[in-house]
């Protein structure tokens, strides 16, 4: 049996709009790739090594989200365009209680 899926919505920086499902378990830069999300690029394929799947994460979300590691904190001290609300797409795991996520995606990665 397939793994249920919940939708996230990833927003250009010019501000499309892409709303797709994404299976429980994968992560946010998995559902990105394999929809051909614009702007999540994932060089490093999610190991935490690039910061090229940034998202920033409404703060409403936030409390919902496990919290920064360190490898992801590191990464994102690289980044172009960090806000406090940043967080590496890679390392955020879709579940029931991400369902309706919304993802707005920086500039610097469109």
């Amino acid at each position: 049996m397939s793994p249920p899926k919940f939708k996230v919505t990833y927003i250009e920086d010019g501000g499309t709009a892409h709303t797709v499902e994404v299976a429980e378990g994968w992560s946010l830069m998995e559902g990105a790739v394999k929809h051909l999300i614009p702007g999540i690029d994932a060089d490093c394929g999610g190991a935490c090594a690039c910061a090229t799947c940034q998202v920033y994460v409404a703060p409403e979300w936030q409390e919902k989200l496990p919290p920064k590691g360190e490898m992801e904190e590191t990464m994102l001290d690289f980044a172009p365009d960090v806000r406090p609300t940043s967080r590496l797409s890679c390392q955020l795991r879709m579940s029931a209680a991400l369902d309706g996520i919304v993802l707005n995606l920086p500039k610097s990665q469109h």
